[in-house]
C-alpha cells in the first residue's frame, strides 16, 4: 500500500463519491492522532495541534495554508493561542474523500518541523 505522504490530491470535479468507512480504516493507522465526527450527515476528520505559543501557532496555520495552495485542497483552519484545529472533508462529495486522509497526513508531516 502507497503511504498516505507519497500521494497527490486529485481535483474533485463532480461526479466522485465519498469514501468508504473500509478505506477510511484501512488508512487510520497512518492518522492515529485524527477523529472522525460527523456534522449534518458529513464525515469529517480533525486534529488540534499544540504550540508553545501563537506565534508558533500561527507559521503552522499558514505552513498548511501553503500546502493547501499546492494541493488545491483547503481545510478549515482555526488558530488560537497555543493550538490550531485542522477540519479535513470534501464539500463536493458531501464527507470524505482519499484527498482529506492524505492531507491529514502531509498536515502530520508539517506538525513534526514544528516540535
Amino acid at each position: 500500500m502507497t503511504t498516505l505522504t507519497q500521494q497527490q490530491c486529485i481535483p474533485c470535479l463532480g461526479g466522485e463519491t465519498a469514501i468508504s468507512q473500509a478505506e477510511i480504516d484501512a488508512f487510520q493507522p497512518q492518522i492515529p492522532d485524527w477523529c472522525q465526527y460527523e456534522v449534518k450527515g458529513e464525515q469529517r476528520i480533525e486534529r488540534l495541534y499544540q504550540f508553545k505559543d501563537f506565534k508558533t501557532a500561527l507559521a503552522f496555520t499558514n505552513a498548511v495554508g501553503e500546502l493547501a495552495e499546492a494541493e488545491s485542497h483547503h481545510p478549515a483552519l482555526l488558530t488560537e493561542w497555543g493550538k490550531v484545529t485542522v477540519t479535513w472533508w470534501t464539500h463536493t462529495v458531501g464527507g470524505l474523500h482519499m484527498n482529506d486522509l492524505i492531507m491529514a497526513a502531509k498536515t502530520e508531516e508539517i506538525f513534526k518541523q514544528f516540535k
